[in-house]
């Protein structure tokens, strides 16, 4: 009767001298390839990739500032590119204010108005006690200002849709190309009554309206200014309407 020979072997993977005989002969398989060049050659190149793109986020101020350290070439790309940017921003800059709207005449400028740009609308409390609605009011006044090639625009939403539930306020509808890309109810999604500038944006680069490396998106740094709707996170309507008061002054 034959009896099985059991051949000693070492760790499959160790790098002995027995190990490579067995191999050799076809004992045990090839030992598979180190990981560690092909995790360092991802490393490498993902440090390539960084130091390649590394004026990607920089404005035209900043990269002014960086004349006396970047080399003249490699910096004049970046900056007729800005240029490039910011004069297509201003061709497509149209809008630049929140628009009021009336139900009559809802599919002209808004759902026609979005085969051209990205209609954002906000359908806003009856009530002047929703904190929500008063303050997304402001961040769209803002954010009208700031992206004058998107369409902002409020109406009230038991005028806009007959009996729309107020606990659903405030509303957002972002429209293109004729249709509604994306619904968000009462700002619960976004920071309730603590949204930012920047949480607004980061919807609108979401859903494409914006692009991530748009230069006039708000930069972590700048959004440690002092809150300008503090008055209205806080309920506090009479200073919120002194605010306003003094907007127009």
């Amino acid at each position: 009767m034959d009896q099985r020979v059991h051949v000693p072997i070492d760790g499959p993977n160790a790098d002995t001298e027995w190990n490579d005989i067995l191999r050799k002969h076809g004992v045990i398989p090839e030992k598979p390839p180190s990981p560690t060049p092909i995790i360092q050659e991802a490393l490498e190149e993902a440090r390539k990739q960084a130091y390649e793109n590394r004026l990607e986020d920089k404005n035209l101020d900043e990269l002014n500032e960086l004349e006396d350290e970047e080399d003249e070439a490699f910096l004049e790309k970046y900056h007729n590119q800005r240029m490039t940017e910011l004069s297509e921003i201003a061709t497509t800059s149209v809008f630049n204010q929140v628009y009021p709207l009336q139900k009559p005449n809802y599919s002209k400028d808004v759902t026609e108005a979005s085969d051209k740009a990205f209609v954002l609308v906000h359908l806003t409390s009856s009530l002047g006690t929703n904190i929500e609605s008063r303050l997304l009011t402001e961040l769209w006044r803002e954010m009208a200002r700031k992206f004058g090639d998107i369409k902002f625009c409020e109406i009230r939403a038991d005028m806009c849709i007959e009996g729309y539930p107020e606990r659903n306020t405030p509303t957002i509808l972002i429209y293109r190309d004729g249709d509604i890309k994306k619904q968000v109810v009462t700002l619960r999604e976004l920071n309730g009554q603590y949204t930012t500038v920047r949480d607004v944006q980061n919807l609108m680069v979401g859903i494409g309206a914006l692009k991530p490396k748009d230069h006039r998106v708000v930069s972590s740094a700048q959004t440690d200014r002092e809150d300008p709707y503090r008055s209205i996170r806080s309920g506090n309507i009479n200073a919120a309407k002194a605010d306003d008061d003094d907007d127009w002054d």
